[in-house]
């Protein structure tokens, strides 16, 4: 028979001082996928933790040296799918810099409007898990209320509602659909309506705020020192926005601001992507009725060999900035391939900003981070 303490010993590690090691996952459901932590605690407090990643690595960096400058943009939908458009934007960008394709206006605009609404679903996705992780059910159903008919329209244009195999070298695979512009429109004016419900639901939910402000708080020094991105960085007061800094397509035809807070707990991360939403609306509105006529796709060559030398394009994500760096030989595949992700340096902060406090504070921290664990095992 096992007494008490054996049985602890059996299923964690007990330390001499009294601290308890613990694993966290890789199938626990506030994980978001095969995210491993190993959390050191002294009773409810949490003193370290251990991010063990690998339970879903795929090589993908190796695998796309052997794929084509044409095949390896898909790839990268299958990192962060959530941002899947996206991350295909910022393959195509390099491609069309290293062989200077030119790519029509019309692309450019769809583009960026489907750019956006990658990123309202991703936030809506986001808000609605969060909300649901610290205890709350209901805003997980109306936010997808609004995803959905965001891959409705996704659906429509490429045939594909999470992994977009959409972007070519040069533009679009193929035109927008010829409802595109109307159910846009649709979506926006239902957006607008409904999104004082997610003030009344979650941001003014006392429960909420008492479980987010003030908690899992990162500092604008400490945010730069981990290298983080995006609504993490920003809501500690670091600017940014790779939108801003550095406007690729058609972002410095456009008026938005870059949503920044100061206070750098969960509950200024959880703002900034409730802005964040408003601020892709507002510049959808400015481009939806004035996508340019012509083609959707430049000219380019059946066979793409980027000239040797080191190319590198960046795109603001989701989740923060995305870099894909290649080192070309003259040849058909990319002789090497780097993928910086936002996931896995907004990932190394997590320790920092949970270490003292309590465990039930870690769904909060963790939460707020916007954990894609594909992106950050790759």
């Amino acid at each position: 028979m096992y007494n008490q303490t054996e049985i602890l010993k059996d299923t964690s590690e007990l330390g001499a001082d009294g601290e308890l090691v613990i694993n966290m996952g890789p199938q626990h459901p506030a994980t978001h996928g095969v995210l491993h932590l190993v959390v050191t605690l002294n009773g409810e407090t949490i003193k370290k933790i251990e991010p063990h990643l690998g339970y879903i690595h795929r090589s993908i960096e190796k695998m796309c040296e052997s794929l084509t400058y044409r095949q390896f943009i898909y790839v990268t939908s299958r990192m962060d799918y959530l941002s899947s458009h996206i991350n295909n934007l910022g393959c195509a960008l390099l491609v069309e810099k290293g062989m200077a394709i030119e790519v029509p206006d019309r692309a450019k605009y769809i583009r960026v409007i489907l750019s956006e609404l990658t990123r309202i679903a991703s936030h809506e996705l986001w808000l609605g898990a969060m909300a649901m992780d610290l205890g709350a059910f209901t805003p997980f159903f109306y936010a997808f209320r609004e995803r959905e008919m965001i891959t409705d329209i996704m659906e429509d244009t490429c045939g594909a509602r999470l992994t977009m195999n959409y972007i070519v070298p040069g533009g679009l695979m193929y035109d927008i659909h010829p409802d595109f512009q109307k159910k846009v429109k649709a979506f926006i004016t239902q957006f607008k309506s409904k999104v004082t419900e997610y003030e009344d639901l979650v941001t003014n939910n006392i429960i909420f705020q008492s479980r987010t402000k003030g908690v899992g708080i990162l500092s604008a020094e400490d945010a730069i020192s981990y290298g983080c991105t995006g609504p993490v960085a920003r809501a500690s007061g670091v600017s940014c926005d790779i939108r801003k800094i550095y406007p690729y397509e058609v972002y410095d035809k456009v008026e938005f601001d870059e949503v920044i807070e100061t206070a750098g707990d969960s509950f200024a991360r959880y703002i900034v992507r409730v802005k964040e939403m408003n601020q892709s609306i507002r510049i959808i509105e400015q481009l939806i009725d004035n996508i340019p006529e012509g083609d959707f796709v430049g000219k380019t060559k059946n066979v793409l060999k980027l000239p040797k030398g080191e190319f590198y394009t960046r795109v603001e994500t989701a989740r923060g900035e995305f870099g894909v760096y290649v080192v070309s030989e003259g040849g058909t595949t990319p002789h090497r391939i780097k993928f910086r992700s936002p996931g896995f340096s907004n990932l190394s902060a997590l320790n920092h900003i949970a270490a003292g406090s309590k465990i039930g504070d870690l769904m909060a921290s963790m939460g707020t981070l916007d954990l894609v664990i594909p992106d950050i095992d790759r």
